[in-house]
């Protein structure tokens, strides 16, 4: 699956944010925001026995992927949250079955990170961010 077939660009009314240049810099002022509500979404996907590995991915557009769990428009941040896991990065395509295990072995320990899928018009990334 090719990342432009995640992203639905037609939203493109979000472009007022100052820190253009840095998207990381709103994102990461997002996730002091949002980090205990992502937790408990993690540990319910780990506990519900969903997933071993929650992903949320992080973006400003419109996402095929995961579900919707903080909408940046409904909350006023730049970004929003899809919550996803391992098993739906590997069926559709983004982390390939045979790179499985490495991406396990990479994985820290969802009580302490966040497994981030940031996507930005130009490509998509996994970041381990800690909680606060």
């Amino acid at each position: 699956m090719e990342l432009k077939d995640l992203i639905n660009q037609s939203d493109s009314e979000g472009n007022n944010n100052p820190e253009k240049e840095s998207p990381l810099k709103s994102l990461e002022k997002d996730l002091k925001f949002y980090s205990e509500s992502i937790r408990e979404v993690s540990m319910e996907i780990i506990n519900e026995g969903l997933s071993e590995y929650p992903i949320f991915a992080a973006h400003q557009h419109e996402l095929t992927l995961g579900e919707l769990i903080l909408d940046r428009t409904d909350l006023g941040t730049s970004w929003s949250i899809q919550a996803s896991t391992l098993e739906e990065f590997i069926q559709k395509g983004i982390i390939h079955r045979e790179k499985k295990d490495r991406f396990i072995k990479t994985y820290k320990n969802p009580e302490d990170f966040i497994c981030l899928f940031v996507v930005v018009p130009e490509g998509a990334n996994f970041v381990f961010y800690p909680y606060h």
